[in-house]
């Protein structure tokens, strides 16, 4: 009795274990964290440009299953025309293809869309590139964002 009960007592660990080697825990995925947009680009039929503006700051805030985003000028809102927007939702991580699902959005308009990317990781640097569409404000673009890792 005692050798049945030690064998499955170490079926039960062995199994354990084994299975945690071969899963990826969210928290693991490198693409967890809170990113800065540091370059922006659209391309809009067969013209290219940039839509990065250094007076503006905006971040990025993904963990296991949720992004978010904000944008504000850097002028603390003294500016004629002060710039805030914020975004956020679900996402999925498939390999490289990242999924944002997103669910509010300071232009309403934008809500209840869902935006592909893929994406890469190079050093402190997440680079996603995917089409924008909202086809009830007439939007069909390409962008491309990178965005570095801030620290701790």
């Amino acid at each position: 009795m005692k050798i049945k009960l030690s064998l499955l007592f170490f079926s039960i660990i062995s199994y354990s274990c084994s299975s945690n080697q071969n899963k990826t825990k969210h928290s693991d995925l490198p693409i967890i964290g809170t990113w800065e947009l540091i370059s922006a680009t659209t391309t809009q039929k067969d013209s290219t440009f940039s839509t990065f503006d250094p007076k503006v700051k905006m971040i990025k805030i993904i963990n296991p299953d949720h992004f978010a985003f904000f944008q504000h000028d850097l002028t603390m809102g003294k500016e004629p025309n002060p710039k805030f927007s914020a975004g956020a939702g679900k996402y999925t991580l498939v390999n490289d293809t990242y999924t944002e699902y997103l669910e509010y959005f300071s232009i309403r308009e934008w809500e209840n869309n869902k935006f592909e990317f893929k994406v890469s990781i190079k050093n402190d640097t997440l680079t996603q590139q995917g089409v924008e569409k909202v086809e009830k404000l007439g939007i069909d673009r390409i962008i491309t964002e990178k965005y570095k890792r801030l620290k701790d």
